[in-house]
């Protein structure tokens, strides 16, 4: 299916060699699988189905894709996701990135991991759905396999994704259904959020709930909090995607915090010594019912929930009693990998051990996976994972 044998190699493909962190057991929750193909393969299979990239350099169309080189330019952010999937339109091609995204997981430390995808968008060539679900099952089962045989011990599961933007919901938590199981364990609504509200999916959400099948929501990226609200309230998911903009139901000294200043507008109040917050009702629900948030350090300091990471409220969210969770979302646009993320959580809010151990088993605890796996992993690989 290759064409050179795949392996598991020392470290995922954006993480630094030396990172100690390397070594610690992760759990990955919000993982897109067409965000997160390598470069290498990308150019393979452009030439073989005759698609033009906009660079032909592995390391340039990396940074171009993570908006880094600004040429050539894109109308809208998600053009860059229809060139990722138009190279995953065959089941064979669709299986080859999905065993080269386990075994970057494996590489990354991650010992369970959930990958999301939209089935809808790749039926460009003939292939359905049912088929495209089968593929991409073949292919997390051969990273497995291959993971195993070196030594590297991982479950990867995937999340099928309805798009905001689409009429489709409805299809996509029928394929859920029909397909869930060892591989596919539960549903997500992903795409552009304003404009596009998630009350457009209540009926898919309610097909799910009485199947006894769990959900997650992308939210609270692309709009406010009133957008977790409708959410939360209309969809009731059991994770939300993102999240991060419910610091916007949160007020510090009667005033409710923008995203986009919240980190500095807390450190100018606490050098002043007054720092009251005061949790809306939203907030309050997503916090005292620990509704996991997956939170994405590097995807979302880009300028589309604030600009520069160091302006990210993920630490001050951990520090108000948030389940927050650390996740890539995208790893080849992003650039990143759980390694990664961590690190900048340890630089930017000062992260020890024991902060990694509490994400970790917090996302571990929000797996959508059957509670005695989780208690598994949980004594006998997260907990000694971080005990050296």
């Amino acid at each position: 299916m290759l064409t050179n044998a795949p392996t598991v190699r020392s470290r995922p493909e954006w993480a630094d060699d030396d990172d100690p962190l390397l070594a610690l057991p992760k759990i990955s929750l919000h993982d897109h699988l067409d965000g997160s193909i390598l470069p290498s393969t990308m150019l393979e299979l452009a030439d073989q189905v005759g698609e033009r990239l906009p660079h032909t350099d592995p390391e340039t169309l990396q940074l171009w894709f993570a908006g880094k080189v600004p040429e050539p330019k894109i109308a809208f952010w998600d053009d860059k996701f229809a060139i990722t999937t138009r190279l995953m339109q065959t089941s064979e091609n669709l299986a080859r990135v999905a065993t080269e995204f386990v075994l970057e997981l494996a590489a990354d430390g991650v010992v369970y991991g959930e990958t999301r995808w939209a089935p809808e968008k790749h039926t460009g060539r003939g292939m359905s759905m049912d088929e495209a679900v089968e593929a991409v099952t073949a292919g997390l089962t051969e990273g497995e396999r291959i993971a195993a045989e070196a030594g590297k011990h991982i479950q990867v599961r995937q999340l099928l994704c309805g798009m905001r933007t689409s009429k489709l919901s409805y299809q996509i938590a029928e394929l859920t259904v029909r397909h869930y199981g060892p591989s596919v364990v539960g549903f997500d609504v992903a795409g552009h959020e304003l404009g596009y509200p998630a009350i457009d999916h209540v009926a898919a959400s309610a097909l799910l709930h009485r199947a006894s099948i769990p959900i997650t929501f992308h939210t609270g990226e692309h709009d406010g909090a009133a957008s977790v609200r409708e959410t939360v309230q209309e969809c009731h998911p059991q994770r939300l995607g993102h999240g991060t903009r419910i610091v916007e139901d949160i007020s510090l000294n009667g005033t409710p915090l923008d995203v986009r200043t919240t980190v500095r507008t807390v450190a100018a109040a606490r050098a002043a010594g007054n720092a009251v917050f005061e949790l809306g009702p939203i907030a309050t629900w997503v916090r005292d019912r620990r509704v996991p948030l997956e939170q994405c350090l590097s995807s979302n300091s880009k300028g589309n929930v604030v600009t520069g990471i160091d302006n990210h409220p993920l630490g001050l969210l951990k520090e108000l009693g948030f389940a927050v969770t650390v996740n890539p979302d995208n790893r080849m646009m992003s650039g990143t990998s759980i390694t990664r993320e961590m690190r900048r959580a340890v630089e930017l809010f000062g992260w020890d051990s024991t902060d990694l151990l509490d994400v970790t088993t917090t996302a571990l605890e929000s797996a959508f996976l059957p509670l005695p796996e989780r208690e598994r992993l949980r004594t006998e690989v997260i907990q000694p994972g971080y005990q050296h």
